[in-house]
């Protein structure tokens, strides 16, 4: 994610933060300091903060762990002002290993209450006046912060875990495309029904509609994601990837990557070794962007990227979809599985013309 940078790496997954966080702790000890609280005040409400997010990140490496539990990495997780996004390679199809995933962040703050509650014997009165940040101490805001992440986190849409969790229930019962439809449509009617009443009924607060408004496009996108991947199920790498295209040498200059860009319709060039194996992958924005700062002479091989993960022609493109949705490179490149020479590239743009070629061609079929 742009404009974060690493903090600490936990077994195996990166804990980045985004530069944005930092407002929001500027924010919240200026409103403290100013309101003519002091700094005492202002000090412990930006620790206070903190230890929200920490409770945040601990939900998140609750999905982590269990996600490794069915052989999934998650090479980061990032936190925002907003909350944490933990950026697994892929959601588990089974559904009793997703219920699982999606359950195990909130079962983490259901533990940091239990564990405050009983341990230190703290208590907090639920009404409709309740403000959190303003009533009772430390801990006893820390422990209602926790079961807010709780009810928040459970509401039946995506990209919360609830929604995850209702499509799990689903899919037990039905196809998981048609699943993950529906609990898509849930939740986009919850992130409508809650924009309508704020609108209409409610004192307007546009944090809340903004959180609508997200839910609403997020669990649109979710459902887009899980249809192409049906649309590719029974596709292979071979079917989509790009088989005319140019390469770089590792000595190349960025003016040679130019030339290659002005030349055709291609934007990320593979820099091969001598030997023809796979070193890096130069994309059109870092080209234009070293372009700017360096030169026309610049060396490629300080600008690429490093696309550790390839695939091979008869993988499924599924499952390559993912591997490509998950790696920072703009192509993932396709080897031969005996030689290990680079024969082919799939991008985002290759897939979506197949799967456009093979719609027009299905349309096009005579009745029977």
């Amino acid at each position: 994610m742009k404009w974060s940078f690493r903090i600490f790496t936990f077994a195996g997954t990166e804990v980045r933060i985004h530069v944005t966080f930092f407002l929001l702790l500027v924010f919240v000890a200026g409103q403290s300091f100013l309101s003519g609280q002091g700094t005492a005040s202002a000090l412990e409400s930006t620790l206070f903060i903190l230890t929200m997010f920490a409770c945040v990140l601990l939900h998140e490496f609750g999905h982590v762990l269990a996600a490794r539990g069915y052989g999934i990495r998650t090479p980061d997780i990032t936190l925002l002002p907003i909350g944490g996004v933990a950026r697994l390679e892929r959601m588990p199809r089974k559904p009793s290993q997703e219920l699982v995933v999606a359950i195990s962040g909130p079962l983490v703050n259901v533990i940091i209450a239990a564990a405050i509650y009983l341990g230190l014997g703290i208590n907090a009165e639920f009404n409709p006046g309740y403000d959190f940040l303003k009533t009772g101490n430390f801990f006893e805001k820390l422990m209602v912060w926790n079961v807010l992440m709780v009810v928040f986190n459970l509401i039946p849409a995506f990209p919360m875990d609830g929604g995850r969790v209702l499509r799990a229930l689903l899919a037990m019962f039905l196809d998981y495309g048609q699943a993950t439809r529906l609990a898509a449509s849930i939740g986009q009617g919850i992130a409508m029904l809650v924009a309508i009443y704020m609108l209409l009924i409610a004192k307007f607060d546009p944090m809340i509609l903004l959180i609508a408004f997200f839910i609403f496009m997020a669990a649109g996108q979710e459902a887009a994601h899980v249809t192409q991947q049906e649309a590719t199920r029974d596709l292979r790498v071979r079917d989509a990837m790009l088989t005319d295209f140019r390469t770089l040498p590792p000595h190349a200059k960025l003016r040679d990557g130019v030339e290659l860009l002005l030349a055709g319709v291609q934007q990320d060039f593979p820099v091969l070794d001598a030997h023809g194996g796979m070193q890096g992958m130069l994309s059109r924005r870092d080209l234009i962007s070293a372009l700017a700062e360096n030169g026309p002479k610049h060396p490629v091989i300080d600008v690429m990227q490093p696309c550790p993960q390839s695939t091979q022609p008869a993988v499924d493109l599924t499952q390559a979809l993912d591997a490509l949705s998950a790696s920072d490179c703009p192509a993932l490149p396709v080897t031969d599985p005996l030689s290990g020479e680079l024969v082919g590239l799939l991008t985002a743009e290759n897939i979506g013309e197949t799967l456009m070629v093979r719609a027009a061609l299905m349309k096009a079929r005579p009745a029977v």
